[in-house]
């Protein structure tokens, strides 16, 4: 596949204040012009989004096209933008995305030409560059152990062959004939759905760092909360469709989440009764919860040698933890409830 054509696909809402910077480092790329397209999908911005990639595409007709997608998924932006590609290998990056590599693309096609893999996996890190201490904090945590899933290949370093359920975002054209296109009923964990597929049909997908692409933290608690809160409910609809895929790993949040609710409850009836040796195995359990994620904090905010991130790490660890939990406890009790109204009726 020597110089491919790449058609590199953009699902974005409201990203204005980033959209620019993403468009520059590709239209920037060391590779030959005619030999890339950006397709930007965007899902009925209320900012001023489609004015700036208007104006792009006025400078860059031949090079940026924009659709409209109506249904607002990201699932449904990606497979707008497959399905209007030109290209034999399609790569998909968000609009909020640091793309700092200016041979981003030949490093794409070196790779494919190199490992003869059906789809390629990438390292996606947070960048910190001009970050608020939260960002910091929030960046730090999700490289930690305790901040992301512990299989995922997405802050490794070491090129190879690996699963593409975490990694894969760049794939030759034919991987969608083979196994579909995104599933449009997932808002969240659309990406883990077709890569399990991909794993599923036995194509391979190698993993290299040298076609990164960064990612900008959330900047609240809010943001973070939200963005982890569907991340749960995904695992959830994930599982559901591919029961193969349950894990403690994967659930192991929800489970503690849960456990927490219900040991709280238990606890004060347990105290209410006068027994009291549920209650203190209950707070023994969340003290050493606790005591696990300080230590953490410590260690990453002295590895970082930005210890003022300390103050961020702890309730960052929470945000994650609880936020991605009741995802999960939130999708499971919905689908039950929904599932006893049909039945009734």
């Amino acid at each position: 596949m020597p110089n491919g054509f790449i058609s590199v696909i953009i699902p974005v809402r409201n990203e204005s204040r980033y959209i620019s910077e993403v468009l520059d480092g590709l239209l920037g790329q060391d590779y030959s012009q005619d030999k890339f397209e950006i397709i930007v999908v965007d899902g009925c911005s209320s900012d001023k989004m489609c004015e700036v990639v208007n104006d792009y595409i006025s400078r860059y007709a031949n090079r940026v096209r924009l659709f409209s997608n109506e249904k607002l998924l990201s699932s449904a932006a990606r497979n707008i933008g497959i399905l209007n590609a030109r290209g034999e290998i399609i790569l998909i990056v968000d609009g909020h995305c640091i793309v700092g590599n200016s041979g981003m693309f030949k490093c794409v096609n070196a790779a494919f030409e190199e490992s003869g893999a059906d789809c390629l996996g990438r390292p996606q890190p947070l960048e910190m560059n001009g970050a608020t201490l939260l960002q910091w904090a929030i960046a730090t945590c999700r490289r930690s152990r305790l901040g992301h899933h512990p299989d995922s290949f997405i802050y490794s370093d070491v090129c190879g062959v690996v699963p593409a359920i975490s990694v894969a975002a760049i794939y030759r054209r034919d991987v969608f004939e083979r196994v579909g296109f995104f599933d449009e009923s997932f808002d969240a964990c659309e990406d883990v759905e077709l890569n399990y597929r991909v794993d599923v049909a036995g194509l391979r997908c190698y993993f290299d760092p040298s076609v990164a692409v960064g990612y900008v933290p959330r900047s609240t608690f809010f943001g973070l909360a939200f963005q982890m809160f569907r991340y749960g409910r995904g695992r959830i609809r994930l599982y559901r469709k591919h029961p193969d895929t349950f894990s403690i790993k994967s659930f192991g949040l929800g489970f503690f989440v849960f456990g927490l609710i219900l040991g709280f409850l238990i606890s004060l009836l347990d105290v209410w009764f006068g027994r009291g040796w549920f209650f203190l195995a209950y707070y023994f359990t969340v003290a050493f919860y606790l005591a696990t994620v300080s230590i953490e904090s410590v260690r990453l905010s002295i590895l970082q040698r930005k210890l003022p991130i300390l103050f961020f790490l702890i309730p960052v660890f929470l945000t994650i933890h609880f936020s991605f939990g009741w995802g999960i406890i939130r999708e499971t009790l919905s689908k039950i409830i929904s599932n006893k109204i049909i039945n009734n009726n």
